[in-house]
């Protein structure tokens, strides 16, 4: 299996998640963490099987992502030849082509 790797804006996106999760359902802060950490693994074990959805709006050929079970959350990430790039992991309500793209334009 190849490492995966979070970067900066993904941290952040765990951090508010679970600050969010801690002030407002406590009791799904660790199922939370669980289930972020059964996804990076299933990513890990099948990169290729995550959705393109975004990838051709955003002219981001390899971006790929796959839901969090049981959470309204979306890992969005790239895999490489050495890794896989986990880029952001957010909510499926927000405006997501917006947030990736002013990603892109900050990099």
């Amino acid at each position: 299996m190849k490492p995966l790797v979070l970067h900066e804006r993904a941290d952040e996106d765990v951090r508010v998640a679970i600050q969010y999760l801690l002030e407002n359902a406590p009791a799904s802060a660790l199922d939370f963490v669980d289930v972020l950490e059964k996804t990076f693994k299933q990513i890990q074990r099948h990169p290729a099987t995550g959705s393109p959805r975004y990838a051709h709006e955003l002219n981001l050929p390899d971006l790929r992502f796959r839901p969090c079970k049981r959470f309204p959350y979306l890992v969005f990430y790239i895999e490489s030849a050495q890794q896989i790039d986990v880029w952001r992991i957010l909510h499926s309500r927000r405006d997501i082509p917006n947030w990736l793209q002013s990603d892109e334009s900050e990099s």
